[in-house]
């Protein structure tokens, strides 16, 4: 229970970072608008500490720009891993990040000069912070760090200045800076619930509910994308068994054993086969193994020999020692060239005549 609870957060979280990457359009927008502002404000100035906090700020936003379009395919991905994610936010931090403190001290400065900017400064500022609250939102260690570090020199700057109009700039700033942290909150928590539920619900519709193996949906899906999308290389391979011996199993020791030798089965299986393959029941005492990025077709023969090996070794369900086997048709194809359709129906046929001359030959011997 405990290890579906770490996977169901890890796969949260993925989801979390992958947000980060969606959209670097308000980005782009910023980086103009502040550009502008520095042209316009150190142009007013003269001030060099200005230029170098404005220079700063468009060269870290331009990071941040360059890092999410680099990035964003890897985010994206089905296939990415937590530990990838946690690297590609800490990428998307950093950047983003000094581009609001250059922003946050740029702006103070101008509010301390008493320039012509202020009020544009403000509406940067703010603009910045819905911006994070925006498209950063689902990830408040990402999101608050920025607003305070764009917020905080903002309004003690204004505080400072100290008349009237500076110290109401000032409060209406923190005020909204912790208005939207309080949203950022309880928009985390209802993503994190939608998400929680969506990927349950999803799991759950691609799992066969006995074995927990993938049903024939998940089995569509990764062959799409570990072949299609993925273009991959090298041979496909696809591997269609069903046991023998099953039927006389729940004849004999009742379904409730059947269900225990089909999940026991399941097990095997799984250990059988590499971290980048699939197993999946298709129903009843069917299971389809698919192979990915072989060198050659004879290595399908490796993972027929090792499942027979498997399933021939006896089961022990309730004290009883049960034995069963398996008769397997492979149909291989380059990756290019494979279609999962007909890939299936090509191992089917091949389990058939395997089958076949498997009853010819003890027909002979008998």
């Amino acid at each position: 229970m405990i290890n579906r609870q770490v996977l169901l957060a890890d796969k949260v979280y993925v989801e979390l970072v992958r947000s980060l990457f969606v959209n670097v359009t308000p980005s782009a927008i910023m980086a103009v608008a502040f550009t502008l502002s520095v042209a316009l404000i150190v142009n007013e100035t003269r001030d060099r500490l200005t230029l170098t906090l404005g220079v700063a700020g468009v060269l870290a936003m331009g990071v941040r720009i360059i890092v999410t379009l680099r990035l964003r395919g890897q985010a994206l991905a089905s296939d990415l891993h937590p530990v990838r994610a946690r690297q590609l936010e800490l990428m998307f931090l950093i950047p983003q990040l000094s581009f609001a403190l250059a922003l946050g001290l740029f702006s103070g400065l101008v509010i301390l000069q008493k320039s012509d900017g202020q009020p544009l400064m403000v509406c940067l500022v703010v603009g910045f912070c819905a911006g994070l609250a925006a498209g950063s939102g689902l990830r408040p260690p990402v999101a608050v760090p920025g607003m305070l570090a764009a917020s905080l020199p903002t309004a003690l700057a204004a505080f400072i200045r100290a008349d009237a109009m500076s110290i109401a700039t000032g409060a209406s700033i923190l005020a909204f800076l912790y208005a939207g942290a309080q949203s950022l909150a309880t928009r985390h928590e209802s993503a994190v619930t939608g998400i929680s539920k969506r990927l349950t619900s999803g799991s759950l519709a691609r799992r066969d509910p006995l074995t927990n193996l993938a049903n024939r949906l998940a089995l569509r899906e990764r062959f799409d994308e570990a072949v299609v999308l993925k273009r991959g290389k090298g041979i496909v391979a696809v591997h269609y068994l069903d046991l023998d011996g099953f039927k006389p199993v729940n004849d004999t020791h009742g379904h409730a054993a059947g269900d225990t030798l089909l999940q026991m089965v399941a097990k095997r299986l799984s250990s059988a086969i590499r971290s980048e393959d699939i197993v999946a029941r298709l129903g009843g005492d069917e299971f389809v193994i698919v192979q990915f990025g072989l060198d050659k077709p004879e290595d399908a023969t490796l993972l027929s020999d090792r499942v027979v090996r498997a399933i021939a070794q006896p089961f022990v369900i309730e004290g009883n020692r049960i034995r069963i086997s398996t008769c397997i048709g492979t149909a291989t194809a380059r990756a290019e060239e494979s279609h999962m359709e007909v890939l299936m129906r090509e191992a089917d046929e091949a389990l058939y005549a395997a089958k076949r001359r498997r009853a010819q030959a003890q027909a002979a011997r008998a």
